[in-house]
């Protein structure tokens, strides 16, 4: 699934040592597989190529600027969620009308910026929304697209609180219950055109039957406006599909596919879909160097040089990533990502950072081969949501990141400076 793999002990990403990076980049760093990010959109778009869908990378899962320029060479399209994201996706070279704009809060001026750009469709997440939309479109003399988020009642096993968005009570979306009557009520829009449809139900979905559950509301209520006169001629069912953290947990593109086309290859309707972690986490790794272990109680604990300001996710969502060392001699390479794995001379450990907060970990009483200061360690699954959700707490500057083709390798963000900390500031 991925192209991080052992050679003569050392772990490496395609044909490149990671140790060789890391030495000249420094701990802690990004390191990114362009043949894996570029693999998994393919296998999306060929799983879904029946249905002619239009893909957009989601960039809130990972937003460099050369990880979204190697996804539109391959053909992506782009969802964002803020001004800023849309501005990457301009700078990246998007196509505007290949970007969908998404969000509870969108600003005058965000939506103003989308205007200019003359982007393909807002996902209009209420009705006062859609209402300033066509107001500023209005004042600018445009006609925009826009796809009603529609909140379907629906929910997924093994999903976080934080992450499920598919259920009436949370910010996102117009529930189903009033999504007819409000598509009723904005065919009287001057400049804005409420001819889509949005479903988002959250991530990661580690099963096919809630979008089939979602996508037939949906398409129940398509078929009520249709028999009302108002035409609904695209359907953008969202991203959300789950990756592989341990290795089993996560149906593959084409399961979704099965599942999802069945119900949509006989409609005249335009699709589009907004993956994000299934295109860009296993793309990446999270390398960090031992400092210093210690034994606290019947406590071991591993202090690295990556923290919870590097990769939060561990203590926000109480999410697993496997970790390993990136030189296994002496060990062995894993056998599989499981959080159960055991090894001859493990030790139970908790992998913890640099920052002053008790909720700075990246593993919790985990099974690792013994470690020592200076060992690097690898923290898998680390593409999406990683140096994206990544903070200066603490007065940590900010991880490098690095981009890996074939045999070479480049940095694609350079590690931040104590100067970088202030320089809004001055």
């Amino acid at each position: 699934m991925d192209n991080f793999q052992y050679i003569n002990d050392q772990l490496h990403c395609q044909r490149v040592a990671v140790r060789d990076i890391v030495e000249k980049t420094g701990t802690p760093t990004y390191i990114y597989s362009q043949a894996t990010l570029l693999s998994h959109f393919d296998r999306i778009a060929s799983a879904f190529a029946p249905l002619k869908a239009l893909i957009c990378y989601s960039i809130k899962s990972c937003g460099n600027l050369a990880i979204l320029q190697a996804l539109r060479l391959r053909g992506s399209g782009f969802d964002v969620v803020s001004g800023g994201e849309l501005f990457r996706a301009l700078q990246a070279g998007a196509d505007p009308g290949m970007i969908v704009f998404a969000g509870v809060g969108k600003t005058d001026q965000e939506i103003n910026e989308a205007l200019d750009a003359r982007i393909g469709w807002f996902n209009i997440e209420s009705e006062e929304e859609f209402w300033n939309l066509d107001r500023l479109a209005g004042a600018k003399k445009l006609v925009v697209h826009g796809a009603l988020r529609v909140n379907p009642d629906v929910s997924s096993a093994g999903t976080h609180q934080k992450t499920l968005t598919g259920k009436k009570e949370t910010k996102f979306g117009v529930d189903i219950d009033r999504a007819e009557v409000f598509y009723i009520q904005a065919a009287a829009a001057k400049n804005a055109r409420l001819s889509a449809l949005h479903l988002h139900i959250g991530s990661p979905i580690k099963s096919t039957q809630p979008y089939v559950d979602a996508i037939t509301k949906a398409l129940n209520l398509i078929d009520r406006l249709a028999a009302r006169n108002i035409m609904i001629d695209t359907l953008d069912i969202g991203g959300g599909f789950a990756a592989f953290y341990e290795g089993n947990e996560a149906p593959s593109a084409a399961d979704y596919a099965a599942a999802i086309i069945p119900l949509l290859k006989d409609r005249k309707l335009r699709i589009i879909l907004e993956p994000g972690r299934s295109i860009s986490c296993n793309a990446g790794i999270l390398v960090t160097r031992v400092q210093y272990t210690k034994q606290g109680g019947a406590k071991k604990f591993i202090i690295v040089d990556a923290a919870m300001n590097d990769l939060i996710r561990p203590t926000l969502y109480e999410s697993y990533h496997f970790i390993w060392p990136v030189d296994v001699s002496g060990s062995c390479p894993p056998e599989n990502r499981y959080s159960t794995l055991r090894t001859a001379n493990d030790e139970k450990v908790d992998v913890v950072g640099p920052v002053c907060e008790s909720g700075d970990y990246l593993a919790k009483d985990r099974y690792l081969p013994r470690a020592k200061r200076g060992d690097l360690l690898a923290v898998f699954s680390a593409g999406a949501y990683g140096f994206a959700m990544s903070s200066q707490y603490n007065a940590r500057p900010r991880a490098a990141e690095v981009l890996v083709d074939g045999n070479a390798w480049r940095i694609i963000r350079r590690r931040e400076t104590y100067q970088d900390l202030i320089a809004a500031e001055i």
